[in-house]
C-alpha cells in the first residue's frame, strides 16, 4: 500500500520546514501533500523550497476541517498519514512507528501520544485529538463533503466516530521526544488563550461533552500497543 502525507498549515513558515525535512525523506512516504490554509507569511514558500512536495495553497483561511478535505481528496495514496505543521523533535523513527501498524494490516488506525500531550492524556494511555493518525483513505473519502459542514477544528472529533463505527484496533504510539508548541507560546499569551479557546468550543459544538467522554472511552477499549 502507498502513504500520503497530508500537512495542513497556516502561518507555520518558522516550524513547518523542520517537519517537511523529515517527512520528504521518508522512505514510507509515498507523496507529501501541504495545505496552506490562507497563510499570511512564508508558509508555501518554505514548502515550495523543499523538493517534492505537493503544495495547495487556500485562498483564504477556513480551518484545519477544510484544509484537511482538500489534502485528502486530492491524495493519491492507499493510507493517510496526518501530521501537524508545527512539531519539534521529529524524527523519521516516530513516523516509522506511526505508520506501521497499519501498513502491516496489526491496526485499522494508529494515533500518536506526544510527550507535552495533556497529563490526563498521558494517564489513560490516549490522545483522541492528536493530529497526527494513520488511517485507510477508503475511511474517510466517502464522507468528504460532509465535512464542509463541520466547525473548523471538528475533524477529530468526526474522524473518532468513523474509526469507532469501523471497531477496527487502534494502535497508540508513544513519541516522547516530539512537542507541539502552546498556542501561548506561537501566538503570544492572549492570543494563544483565545485560540485555545476557539478550539475548545468547536470541540464541544462537533459533540456533547457526554458524546466526547464516550468517544475516549470506546478508543480505549480498541487501542493495541504499536509493537
Amino acid at each position: 500500500m502507498t502513504v500520503s502525507c497530508i500537512i495542513p498549515a497556516h502561518n507555520e513558515a518558522a516550524r513547518i520546514g523542520a517537519v517537511l525535512e523529515v517527512v520528504a525523506r521518508h522512505p514510507l512516504i509515498d507523496e507529501v501533500i501541504v495545505v496552506d490554509d490562507g497563510s499570511t507569511d512564508g508558509t508555501s514558500a518554505v514548502a515550495a523550497g523543499i523538493a517534492g512536495i505537493r503544495l495547495i495553497s487556500l485562498p483564504q483561511n477556513r480551518g484545519k476541517t477544510t484544509a484537511l478535505a482538500e489534502g485528502i481528496a486530492r491524495a493519491r495514496g492507499d493510507l493517510i498519514l496526518l501530521v501537524d505543521a508545527d512539531l519539534i523533535g521529529l524524527a523519521a523513527t516516530d513516523l516509522t512507528a506511526l505508520i506501521r501498524p497499519v501498513l502491516s494490516g496489526r491496526a485499522g488506525l494508529s494515533i500518536s501520544l506526544r510527550r507535552n500531550a495533556p497529563w490526563l492524556w498521558q494517564r489513560i494511555g490516549l490522545d483522541y485529538i492528536s493530529g497526527e493518525r494513520v488511517l485507510p483513505k477508503a475511511l474517510i473519502q466517502p464522507h468528504l463533503a460532509r465535512l464542509d459542514h463541520l466547525p473548523r477544528f471538528g475533524f477529530e472529533v468526526f474522524l473518532n466516530d468513523l474509526c469507532i463505527r469501523s471497531a477496527q484496533p487502534i494502535a497508540v504510539v508513544r513519541w516522547p521526544g516530539v512537542i507541539s508548541p502552546m498556542k501561548g507560546v506561537k501566538y503570544g499569551r492572549w492570543a494563544g488563550l483565545r485560540a485555545d479557546l476557539r478550539m475548545i468550543g468547536d470541540l464541544l459544538r462537533s459533540a456533547s461533552l457526554t458524546r466526547l467522554c464516550r468517544q475516549i472511552v470506546a478508543m480505549r477499549n480498541l487501542r493495541i500497543g504499536p509493537a
